[in-house]
């Protein structure tokens, strides 16, 4: 889908602004685009993987991080780099579309010259271009897709599963997914995906007797090799999900039953083993360590791109850790050279998926009108004009989650307003209509419900203290992913080294410190806990867009950081 006369001016003007010279149109006919997507056959065992897509179908604009920090042992490693420290770790040259895919920097000016990413028809041609030279090539779907749209939370995920279907998932792990609830994940996985479909997952097990849910591994022939796909979905999903969705499921990382999964694996004659992970890269690296056996783990849930995987060393070899981004916004390609009943060799290629280098498939492209039709005109409501970029993206804020507080705090009527530390939603350029559509990328959860709680300075500073340990603790096993709850009306400082209990500091709201047993009034929205009740979110955001009718580019109540200068997951 080529760039309409309105996006083409939309984008110039915003080019302009920035002050670059840019002619669109010669960068998307440019052969660079026909380029980035030459990728030789090589070897003899084809992976192809995506994740996070959060159930965006159509091509969108998404900003990468400005701040990934990395503390401890992951200080300056990745996946915690960002603009140019990522560029010169992986030799990507800036003003390239490989530097506006995984980094962002100059992000409004190289938005506007390479277009939107992503999409689930533009991705499904890529898909057909890789395994047109890869006989036997698998796809595999990395979670985290039923959900993060509207039609996805109208239809229960029915929407994603049918464009899987037809974009010809073959193996799947989960996360976010568990919000629908056991008993639809259950029904997809025995009715829409049986025959087609395998849904892995080694450490999902009953609460009452430890028995397996879903099938730990799956195992494929391919060109004469044997493959396992093991799967290990989002350990802490009962912890940062409601537990109420899966009331008789465990979940955890469970390594020393992830290393008997690969040993039977291996018992029945893989040649090549390999986890589709929703752990989150830093656990992902640190499984690698810990588990033998494992010839690369393909992962998600921490959304970041990585142009090539890590290489970790432990007792039984060598493992790759990658991860493939979010947003439909890449494909991640794996090829392994078998002979013998060993690896000889591999190549990794994290494809772009830009919109406007790669033309849609027709076939997705009627499916996906076919499904957007009946919410058309509610999605498309414009709410508002932004005058500044919209984005979430980021350890500690960003526009869209600023925009969400300002409006909890002025609806609500609240001294303080919380946002949970989602990593998904897509981005807006400048001078943009926010449309219903919009707001629901960020908000589309099945517990959306915003909430007034009356808390004390001592319980505020105890939820900040928890966020940022589970972010920041040393040990990736304890860190559940996701970025710092995003704050409305109070100020603070945090320092990320710091000791568990000890990084929020000087807490202020008007100026004035925050009183331990003084009470405030608190807004939030998207409560784990069981019965709570309140309108949704996005309805709230949506009233306040109504009234502002234009919106500010967003002043963000970022905190004060400590300790992290020189840090390369933060741009200077």
């Amino acid at each position: 889908m080529g760039l309409n006369r309105r996006d083409f001016l939309q984008v110039m003007a915003i080019a302009a602004a920035g002050g670059m010279q840019i002619d669109a149109l010669a960068a998307i006919a440019n052969p660079a685009a026909a380029k980035l997507y030459d990728l030789p056959r090589f070897g003899n065992v084809h992976l192809m993987h995506f994740t996070d897509c959060h159930a965006q179908l159509l091509p969108l604009y998404f900003r990468e991080p400005s701040v990934n920090l990395g503390v401890g042992t992951a200080f300056g490693k990745s996946p915690h780099l960002v603009g140019e420290h990522l560029l010169k770790q992986f030799g990507i040259k800036p003003n390239t579309p490989e530097a506006h895919a995984f980094s962002c920097l100059n992000f409004e000016q190289a938005a506007a010259t390479y277009g939107k990413v992503g999409g689930f028809a533009h991705l499904t041609t890529l898909i057909k271009r890789i395994k047109g030279n890869r006989p036997g090539a698998l796809l595999l779907d990395g979670g985290d897709t039923w959900q993060g749209s509207a039609t996805a939370l109208w239809t229960q995920g029915q929407d994603m599963v049918d464009a899987c279907l037809q974009m010809g998932v073959n193996v799947m792990t989960a996360h976010w997914e568990m919000t629908l609830g056991d008993k639809r994940v259950k029904h997809i996985v025995e009715n829409d995906f049986k025959g087609k479909v395998d849904f892995v997952a080694q450490n999902i097990q009953t609460t009452d007797f430890g028995d397996p849910v879903f099938e730990a591994f799956t195992m494929k022939e391919m060109n004469g090799v044997p493959v396992a796909i093991i799967g290990q979905a989002f350990p802490y999903t009962p912890i940062a999900n409601p537990r109420y969705l899966v009331p008789e499921w465990s979940f955890g990382i469970q390594e020393e039953n992830m290393q008997k999964t690969v040993d039977a694996a291996r018992a029945k004659g893989a040649k090549v083993v390999v986890i589709l992970s929703h752990n989150g890269m830093d656990v992902d690296l640190k499984m690698a360590s810990r588990v033998r056996g494992i010839d690369a783990i393909l992962g998600g849930h921490t959304h970041d791109g990585m142009p090539a995987p890590v290489i970790v060393e432990n007792g039984g070899g060598k493992t790759l850790v990658t991860n493939a981004g979010s947003n439909s916004k890449f494909l991640g390609v794996l090829d392994f050279d078998v002979k013998e009943g060993r690896i000889q060799g591999f190549q990794y290629k994290l494809l772009p998926v830009f919109a406007n280098f790669l033309p849609a498939d027709a076939e997705m492209q009627a499916l996906i009108q076919k499904i957007r039709a009946p919410y058309t005109t509610k999605l498309s409501e414009k709410l508002a004009m932004t005058e500044g970029t919209l984005y979430r993206r980021g350890n500690f804020n960003g526009s869209f989650d600023q925009l969400i507080v300002d409006a909890l705090l002025e609806v609500k009527g609240a001294e303080i307003a919380f946002s949970p530390g989602f990593r998904w939603g897509t981005s807006l350029l400048p001078n943009s209509a926010i449309t219903m559509e919009h707001v629901m990328d960020q908000t589309a959860t099945t517990y959306s419900h915003t909430t007034m709680t009356e808390m004390t300075g001592a319980a505020i500073k105890t939820v900040l203290e928890d966020v940022a340990d589970n972010l920041f603790n040393p040990d990736p096993y304890y860190q559940q992913g996701g970025d710092m709850v995003r704050v409305g009306g109070l100020t603070y400082a945090i320092e990320p080294a710091a000791a568990m209990g000890k990084r929020i500091q000087d807490m202020r709201l008007n100026g004035q410190p925050l009183a331990d047993g003084k009470v405030y009034k608190v807004a939030g929205w998207a409560p784990v806990a069981e019965g709570a009740k309140g309108e949704p979110v996005w309805d709230v955001v949506a009233q306040w867009l109504r009234t502002h009718k234009k919106i500010a580019p967003r002043k963000l109540n970022t905190p004060r950081l400590i300790g992290v200068a020189g840090n390369p997951g933060m741009l200077a």
